[in-house]
């Protein structure tokens, strides 16, 4: 069969089946890696629910502790990412994922606040750089009107974490309690910390760097990327390369306040929601394990639908301001039923069924206009940015908890971030960023 030429042509004959055979080969891998990345980061949100009063840390406390994990994140994200461009993604994601899993596991050994924050401290550290540098990686492999519906399929990870996680870790919690002398909690640190590092041992074996290292790829097949990725560099004559070009950019920088406002609120829903669901009326730690996970098959229908309709209608400002809309009035009308599991668990499955769903269509949008060194560190600088979050969020929604008792002024606060940030979106030119 002949090689079509225009990288357009023939969506469903030799192009579409080249790029699902890329996709089988990395997507699920990627995303298995996500989950297990993203599942460390927020399994302390149920851990809480144990070790708050063993360790005596209050809300506000947890809070900050929980927050630390993004002060390390934040210092090292456009390092890590740089060195990844340099040492190739298959070393430097086995490493961040190597050390993350050993220090997520070590955390079962934490007995007082002050371990607790430089734990959380170092597990951001060593997670920096991941996010970023799939998103860059992704890049290399996939031209721009594909990576919508793509890196919906990689960050479907997000919600899995708590759509597996959720119910793993309420079991682990329940079932293992002072067995061996140790506690719920530092069971399910132990045992999910254990899968991250796997995974990152055989990064070394599964991931090529690039498609021209791929030994499952014919040389006419990588001829074809070869084309398409050119012929995508071609469209994008705006496109900036150097990092300069990345760090001193004024979209980058609007992008990281609009992802901001994403994780303003989605880290609220991620580690606060079994807070929200204990509030609301239940106390088993199983159920409540069962219940987050709802929110979170929302979140990955909603990933999978807003990522594929903004590739095919080649439109990506909408795709993130209605959601951001819909997320914001759903986060905020939870404030009036913190009582009622029903609603608090239907308006939370909107919520996130709507901002986490326009995340992978908001990833998409670095790529539009930067490339090379330009794009990895444009990713990284703006997930620094809005990692920041991470901190804010949890941290106001302690301070808030402590203060008064409700997560409500906190959670009305994200709500207009994510309105806010709407303006952000809308002022980036349309004709740079939907392709």
């Amino acid at each position: 069969m002949a090689i079509v030429e225009t990288p357009l042509a023939g969506k469903a004959g030799t192009e579409s089946l080249l790029y699902r055979k890329i996709t089988w080969k990395l997507i699920p891998f990627l995303c298995l890696c996500y989950l297990a990345a993203y599942l460390d980061r927020i399994n302390v949100g149920l851990a809480k629910l144990q070790m708050a009063d063993q360790l005596q840390l209050s809300e506000a406390a947890f809070g900050l502790g929980a927050g630390l994990f993004f002060v390390g994140y934040i210092l090292f994200e456009v390092p890590s990412n740089l060195i990844l461009q340099r040492v190739g993604a298959k070393v430097w994601i086995a490493r961040i994922m190597i050390t993350w899993g050993l220090l997520s596991a070590g955390t079962l050994f934490v007995t007082t606040p002050n371990q607790f924050y430089a734990i959380r401290f170092l597990l951001g550290v060593a997670e920096a750089g991941f996010l970023p540098g799939v998103l860059y990686y992704l890049t290399l492999w996939f031209p721009t009107y594909r990576r919508g519906r793509i890196i919906a399929l990689f960050m479907i990870g997000l919600p899995l974490s708590s759509v597996i996680g959720g119910p793993i870790s309420g079991w682990i919690m329940g079932h293992f309690d002072m067995r061996h002398g140790l506690h719920g909690w530092q069971w399910l640190f132990l045992l999910e910390g254990i899968p991250s590092v796997l995974l990152g041992v055989i990064t070394f074996w599964v991931l090529p760097n690039n498609y021209r290292q791929a030994k499952w790829l014919t040389e006419d097949e990588k001829k074809r990327i070869e084309q398409d990725l050119a012929h995508d560099d071609a469209e994008a004559s705006h496109s900036k390369h150097s990092f300069r070009d990345g760090f001193f950019n004024l979209k980058v920088w609007m992008l990281g306040g609009i992802d901001f406002s994403i994780l303003l609120s989605a880290y609220a829903m991620g580690f606060w929601m079994p807070t929200f669901i204990k509030t609301a009326g239940v106390t088993d730690i199983t159920t409540i394990g069962l219940l987050t996970a709802l929110p979170s098959v929302a979140a990955l229908l909603g990933m999978l639908l807003i990522g594929t309709s903004s590739d095919r209608m080649r439109e990506r400002r909408w795709h993130i301001i209605v959601p951001f809309i819909v997320g914001a009035m759903a986060m905020a009308g939870s404030t009036f039923f913190t009582h009622n599991v029903i609603a608090t668990v239907l308006l939370f499955s909107i919520a996130q069924a709507a901002i986490i769903g326009a995340v992978p269509v908001f990833f998409s949008l670095p790529a539009t206009f930067l490339r090379g060194t330009a794009a990895a560190t444009g990713f990284a600088l703006a997930c620094s940015l809005a990692n920041i979050a991470g901190l804010v969020s949890n941290s106001l929604m302690g301070l808030a908890l402590d203060l008064t008792g409700k997560s409500g002024g906190a959670l009305w606060a994200f709500a207009g971030c994510l309105l806010l940030s709407s303006l952000l979106v809308i002022a980036l030119p349309a004709k740079v960023v939907n392709r």
